[in-house]
């Protein structure tokens, strides 16, 4: 059988026994876009768990809508205007609706960033302002110790709703939901209280109960209220393909469901060996970009098995923290000990790779100089072909491919 993998611009193919591939685990192309407004208008006509945000309001409150910042897909300007419609329809003025850009620990917006995640029309008609994690209300700590320090303009506001897309994440399981107020607008102290949670097998894509990165997030969210909630799913074009509405839990876990129907795939066995890939340019051009497909593998390799992940990486590293963290450490446990301590946005990333690498060997097949790969924790293969020869050492012979590892999340089957 022939395997074939994207690696920047070009492909590499691998020829192996067909009894030794238990499967090749490909995502489903997500529906076209078409009237995303009538999808976003249908949500909200039909939400989730929740009376309609017209029931909800009244006229003389005030409301904060707490989306996505610039770093994030969430297209705010699409899902805004029916949102304020409903708003503007229950009678709440125009002066008293605040949209707030979670900026969690990033950089403030240029007015620019803030007209294109708005949209001209509503930025003329509401405030829009930068969450600002130095004014804050305490709220009390979460049963895990986590601080609940949110913005004080959110919490003043007598209405909360949420916006925001959904889509896997490699610790807290899925976007979306209360992470817009968690770390969404609340301070880096309680990100990374939350966030030194990643580090335990329970903290994945995909889970939701039993998850602590997510839970504690929801409990955070309980504390400083969510009033309603709408988010959406994106296909490949960032079209939005669903949205839901309503209920902070109940609207989530629809979204979620309906991204798992198209990008999970269950699994019978775990595998020696998985080669994944990111699936070429331009998702592949640094290794920060590309850890995201070896987290997604590492559900369907064995302990003691061998992960050949393949990416340009033609750019290096692709972040500063991440690249000092990549080469600074050589025993993988170490670093996952020092995310626990000192948790640094980008260097966490690096911890994930070490989460991976204390479970299986990491074989990098790259555009990066192999000189500087050996400094790490992964392994440098000149090819596909070579990768698992060395990946084939110790008996190992079962294969499971991933040509599309950053949008495919592998389960076991219980």
């Amino acid at each position: 059988m022939e395997l074939t993998f994207k690696i920047g611009s070009r492909a590499e193919t691998v020829n192996v026994e067909d009894e030794r591939v238990l499967g090749i685990l490909e995502p489903d192309d997500l529906p076209e876009g078409g009237d995303e407004e009538a999808l976003v208008r249908a949500a909200l006509n039909n939400p989730a768990g929740s009376e309609k945000l017209s029931e909800i309001v009244s006229p003389d409150e005030t409301v904060a809508i707490v989306t996505s910042d610039i770093t994030r897909p969430c297209p705010t300007w699409k899902i805004l205007p029916s949102v304020l419609k409903e708003l503007y329809a229950a009678g709440v003025k125009k002066e008293n609706i605040t949209l707030v850009f979670a900026l969690g620990s990033h950089r403030h917006h240029t007015e620019a960033e803030m007209i294109h995640l708005a949209g001209e029309e509503a930025y003329r008609e509401i405030t829009c302002i930068d969450s600002d994690p130095d004014d804050t209300v305490h709220l009390g700590t979460t049963s895990r110790g986590t601080p609940v320090d949110i913005d004080r303009r959110v919490m003043a506001a007598d209405r909360r709703i949420c916006l925001g897309n959904v889509e896997y994440h490699y610790f807290a399981g899925y976007s979306g939901g209360a992470k817009a107020i968690m770390p969404g607008v609340s301070t880096r102290d309680a990100i990374q209280y939350n966030h030194r949670h990643m580090v335990k097998p329970e903290s994945c894509a995909g889970r939701l109960e039993g998850n602590p990165v997510r839970e504690d997030i929801e409990e955070a969210g309980a504390m400083a209220g969510i009033d309603f909630i709408v988010n959406v799913v994106l296909n490949t074009k960032k079209e939005i393909v669903c949205a839901k509405a309503g209920d902070v839990t109940k609207a989530h876990r629809e979204a979620c469901a309906f991204l798992d129907s198209y990008y999970l795939r269950e699994i019978d066995e775990q595998a020696d060996i998985v080669i994944v890939s990111q699936g070429g340019a331009p998702k592949d051009l640094n290794l920060y970009q590309t850890q995201k497909a070896l987290d997604n593998a590492k559900h369907a390799v064995k302990n003691g098995g061998a992960v050949i992940l393949c990416g340009s990486c033609a750019e290096g590293f692709g972040e500063s923290h991440f690249e000092e963290w990549m080469l600074k450490y050589k025993n993988p446990h170490d670093m996952v000990e020092e995310i626990q301590r000192n948790f640094i946005l980008g260097a966490h990333k690096a911890a994930a790779i070490a989460m991976v690498r204390e479970k299986a060997e990491i074989y990098l097949v790259s555009d990066m100089d192999p000189e500087i790969v050996n400094r790490t924790i992964l392994k440098p293969a000149p090819s596909l072909e070579e990768a698992l020869k060395k990946a084939e050492a110790g008996g190992r012979k079962t294969i499971l491919a991933m040509p599309f590892g950053g949008s495919t999340l592998p389960k076991l089957k219980q």
